[in-house]
């Protein structure tokens, strides 16, 4: 086979190695993003859900409170 035949494909393979190099990378970026999302979500969720037990534990204690001072007002 003649040199520059050996080149010429030498040449084309690692091209298409360091395409397929790349591709694989913009995969892992994809993942980077994806992996941000679901953390992103996961810490709303969270969010979500301690919002939801202070207003409950707020409504608990304001009708405790409400009480005590309807006895002290009444005198009981």
């Amino acid at each position: 086979m003649p040199v520059t035949v050996l080149w010429l494909h030498a040449r084309l393979a690692s091209h298409h190695v360091r395409d397929h190099g790349r591709r694989r990378l913009a995969g892992d970026r994809g993942e980077g993003v994806i992996s941000a999302a679901i953390a992103v979500l996961i810490i709303a969720f969270l969010g979500a859900a301690m919002w939801l037990g202070f207003q409950r534990m707020w409504q608990d204690t304001e009708a405790r409170t409400n009480d005590q001072v309807e006895r002290i007002g009444s005198g009981g």
